[in-house]
């Protein structure tokens, strides 16, 4: 071989060498390492995390840190300064979550550090300004781990013993949403094996919720403001809402004492894959095991594939839509400020489809926390919201956004904002997916597009109850009355199937036959006519099942069109026969003898038959009474007939 082609032959396999190794390369998942640095009584922790990977068209890439010391503190600073108040070794763990990047977070392994440079007279400052708290280090991805803070403070002058429980998977979506791996507790709080433990007792040195007999309401998203009192209702309303729980006590707390309890979550392959869903877990918390006084808190989380801080989100994705007319669907814009300096407008212009009355817009909640802005021009900082003919406009004015790559920005969580709101359907709607986004503009920034938020209605099941009349010309004294239900999808909008059950009695006659024959048996020595008439009456009932297909030209007139069969369930058949015999022939004909016979045949599934159909419906189309007539085509003769019914669908 020529050393030219070995040359060739040789660079073409470290090519592919080469290449398969950056494929292996690319498959390795990314990790994150802790890093420390002692500053006397104090430590430095940084992250060492991978190069991010920008995502095309969106705002600079960037990583959020959210830090757990081992001494049940934690922090949410890119780079905190620890102190510790003990001697001792402690596990540091790091979640990395990384913004505007392609590819999955970074792994990070729990390190384990020697501290012995602690400061005993040390206090943390106070972080809660409520008794409960519930925090998470970023939105949930599917299949992958998350960190959950559930934060319980003392605000009694006296030191307690008491409960809390954490409840998570809603029972309203099929599947798990999250599977618990491990719970790490750091001031002895133990597992109760036996939750459900009532008093009879309340506190009365607080502000209840609800003072009316000893009931109380739980609203579907409760607020940690008040103290409520029904600890049983409040604990069967969660078990009805969520699958699972997680039940702990604990001891000793002294006044003004906070505590952290953190729940490591892994959401499951089969979570809700919506990403414009919302999803939640709910905290109750008892600060004193002999009274029935305490805390709830609902966190909500939205489901992303990314991280991107900028998204809108609903809790209204799948919708029955026979129990909505009432419902007030809710909504979320998230947002961040990602640039270098702070925001002091910012313009939320968000799609409102069709089928939500726009002027019946409720804001919930917001942050920057602001007034609502009156109708004239103001100073001070507030919200306001206007309308276009599709769009409805959020505007934060003459606030202070601070920017995410702002010097001396540490807390990445005070760049965000966002705003909840909800609203009416409108008086007529239909049942269609609706699909709605959100331009974010920071100032006089380009607009930020957001993902799309979708509502999307479950089928729903419309039973009618169908009667009428079917008239058939071809068959002799024919009476046919049926009774029947029909199974379609709940008030369908434009095309949609339907399926029915029909049970009719048919009652009819067949044509008379008459049959004349010469006869010579010799008996009489001379042939002589023999006539035969013969009648039958039949006695049916009969089961029709159509399949069709129909379109509402509105919400008043409706076409169908599909295939039908049918078959006699129970046929009996009443036959008379007038036998007479005639001497002569043609019409000198002498009547000499005649004789009756009568028979009686019952069978059962026989006479099938099949066909197609085109009907029209006038009435309530959609969802109430209508009036209908319909022709079958049997493919069979003598059987093609015209039904006129009256139909109500629930």
């Amino acid at each position: 071989m020529k050393p030219i082609t070995l040359f060739c032959f040789a660079l073409i396999l470290s090519v592919l060498s080469f290449a398969q190794q950056d494929i292996e390369k690319d498959t390795i998942r990314r990790t994150a390492s802790i890093e420390q640095k002692n500053l006397g009584d104090k430590i430095e922790f940084k992250a060492n995390a991978p190069i991010l990977n920008q995502i095309a068209g969106a705002p600079k890439a960037f990583y959020t840190n959210f830090w757990e010391f081992g001494d049940g503190t934690f922090s949410k600073e890119k780079e905190p300064v620890k102190t510790y108040k003990k001697n001792r070794e402690y596990t540091v763990r790091l979640w990395a979550t990384n913004n505007y990047d392609t590819g999955k977070p970074p792994l990070t392994r729990p390190k384990k550090i020697e501290v012995s440079n602690a400061n005993d007279s040390y206090e943390d400052e106070a972080s809660m300004d409520s008794a409960l708290n519930l925090q998470r280090n970023s939105e949930p991805i599917p299949d992958e781990e998350m960190v959950m803070v559930f934060s319980y403070k003392n605000t009694k002058n006296y030191t307690t013993n008491g409960k809390f429980f954490l409840f998570y998977n809603e029972a309203k979506y099929k599947d798990d949403n999250f599977s618990l791996i491990e719970t790490r507790t750091y001031h002895n709080e133990k597992a109760i094996n036996d939750a459900i433990v009532y008093t009879s007792e309340f506190d009365s040195d607080v502000f209840y919720a609800s003072d009316e007999d000893n009931l109380m309401i739980l609203k579907a998203k409760p607020q940690d403001t008040t103290v409520r009192k029904n600890l049983p209702k409040t604990l069967d309303d969660a078990k009805f809402a969520y699958r699972n729980s997680s039940q702990l006590s604990f001891d000793n707390m002294k006044p003004n004492e906070e505590r952290h309890v953190f729940y490591s979550l892994k959401t499951t392959k089969e979570m809700l894959k919506d990403t414009s869903a919302i999803i939640s877990v709910r905290g109750v918390y008892v600060p004193e095991d002999k009274y029935d006084n305490h805390h709830v808190k609902d966190m909500e989380m939205e489901i992303v594939t990314s991280h991107d801080p900028n998204k809108m989100s609903s809790n209204s994705t799948f919708l029955n839509y026979r129990l909505v007319k009432y419902k007030r669907p809710k909504f979320k814009i998230r947002f961040q400020n990602n640039g270098e300096g702070p925001a002091s407008t910012i313009r939320l212009e968000t799609d409102i489809p069709d089928m939500f009355d726009k002027t019946s817009i409720e804001v919930l909640d917001m942050y920057p926390k602001v007034k609502i802005c009156p109708k004239h021009d103001v100073t001070y900082s507030c919200l306001d919201t206007t309308y276009t003919a599709k769009q409805a406009i959020f505007t934060f004015k003459n606030i202070y956004l601070p920017g995410s790559e702002q010097k001396n920005v540490k807390e990445y969580d005070s760049t965000k904002g966002f705003v909840q709101y909800r609203l009416k359907f409108s008086k007529d709607f239909h049942k269609q997916k609706t699909k709605s986004k959100t331009a974010i503009i920071f100032d006089k920034n380009d607009p930020i597009i957001t993902n799309y938020s979708t509502t999307r209605f479950l089928p729903g099941v419309s039973i009618g109850v169908k009667a009428g009349y079917n008239s058939f010309a071809d068959l002799k004294n024919s009476e046919n009355y049926f009774i029947g239900a029909t199974i379609s999808p709940y008030k369908s909008y434009r095309w949609y199937w339907q399926v029915e059950l029909l049970n009719s009695f048919h009652k009819f006659e067949s044509n008379t036959e008459i049959k004349e024959e010469i006869v010579d048996d010799g008996t009489i020595g001379i042939p002589y006519t023999e006539r035969t008439t013969t009648n039958r009456s039949y006695s049916n009932i009969d089961w029709e099942i159509p399949v069709l297909v129909r379109y509402n030209v509105n919400n008043y007139i409706g076409l169908g069109a599909g295939i039908i069969g049918t078959i006699s369930v129970s046929e009996k058949q009443d036959q008379s026969i007038l036998t007479e015999q005639f001497e002569g022939q043609g019409a000198d004909l002498f009547l000499f003898d005649s004789s009756t016979t009568n028979e009686n045949v019952s069978e059962s599934f026989t006479n099938i038959r099949s066909g197609f159909l085109v009907e029209a419906t006038a009435g309530f189309a959609r969802i109430g009474p209508s009036l209908g007539a319909r022709y079958v085509f049997n493919l069979q003769d003598n059987y093609n007939y015209l039904q006129l019914y009256a139909i109500w669908k629930f």
